[in-house]
C-alpha cells in the first residue's frame, strides 16, 4: 500500500523554496542554466524557471534545458534502459555558467555522476548545482544535492513514486514495498 509523503501543494511549495535558494545561492538568474534530467527532471526544472522568471522578472527567458545521461551510465548492462532522449541547452550554451541539475530523486547519485559526465562534453561550467525533489540517501558515491524538497529516509526495499501533471495526469510523491526497483 502507498503512503502519500508529498501532495501537489506540497510539491509547488518545495518547488518555490528551491528557486529562491538557487537565485539567493546565485545571486540573482545572471549566468544561470538549468538542467532537467528526463524525464520527471525535466518538468521540474521548466517549474523552477517559470518560478525564477516571476521571482526575478528581469531573469533570461532561455534558462532551461535537458540533459540526457542515458549513455553515461555506468549500470547500462544491469539495468534495462529508456531511449535516449534529446539534450537541449539554451542558446548561450554551459560555459562559465552555474549549472544546475535537476532531478526528482536523488539516490545511489549514479546518474548524477552521469549527468557530471554528459556536462563535460557539453563544455566548462563555472560551477554545478544539484537540485531534487526527494533526496531518500542510500548513496553509493560521494553525491549531495544543493537544493532539496524533501529529505526521505527510506529503505532499499521500498521505492518513491514521483507523479507530475504533465506526465502522470496526478500530482504526488508516494512511498510503497517494492521488489528492489526504484523511482
Amino acid at each position: 500500500m502507498a503512503r502519500i509523503v508529498l501532495q501537489n501543494s506540497d510539491i509547488t511549495r518545495a518547488l518555490t523554496r528551491i528557486s529562491h535558494e538557487i537565485l539567493e545561492s546565485n545571486r540573482g538568474a545572471d549566468d544561470l542554466v538549468i538542467l532537467g534530467i528526463p524525464t520527471r527532471g525535466v518538468v521540474l526544472a521548466e517549474r523552477i524557471g517559470a518560478q525564477i522568471r516571476q521571482i526575478e522578472p528581469g531573469a533570461p527567458v532561455d534558462i532551461v534545458g535537458s540533459l540526457d545521461v542515458t549513455m553515461y551510465r555506468d549500470d547500462l548492462a544491469h539495468h534495462p534502459t529508456r531511449a535516449p532522449q534529446r539534450t537541449r541547452v539554451p542558446s548561450d550554451g554551459i560555459d562559465g555558467k552555474t549549472v544546475v541539475l535537476v532531478d526528482d530523486v536523488l539516490y545511489s547519485g549514479r546518474t548524477i555522476r552521469a549527468a557530471l559526465d554528459a556536462i563535460g562534453d557539453l563544455g566548462r561550467p563555472r560551477a554545478v548545482r544539484l537540485a531534487v525533489l526527494v533526496d531518500r540517501g542510500h548513496r553509493e558515491l560521494p553525491i549531495r544535492a544543493d537544493f532539496v524538497g524533501k529529505n526521505l529516509p527510506s529503505s532499499t526495499d521500498e521505492r518513491i513514486n514521483v507523479r507530475l501533471a504533465e506526465i502522470d495526469g496526478n500530482e504526488e510523491v508516494s512511498l510503497d514495498l517494492a521488489t528492489g526497483a526504484i523511482s
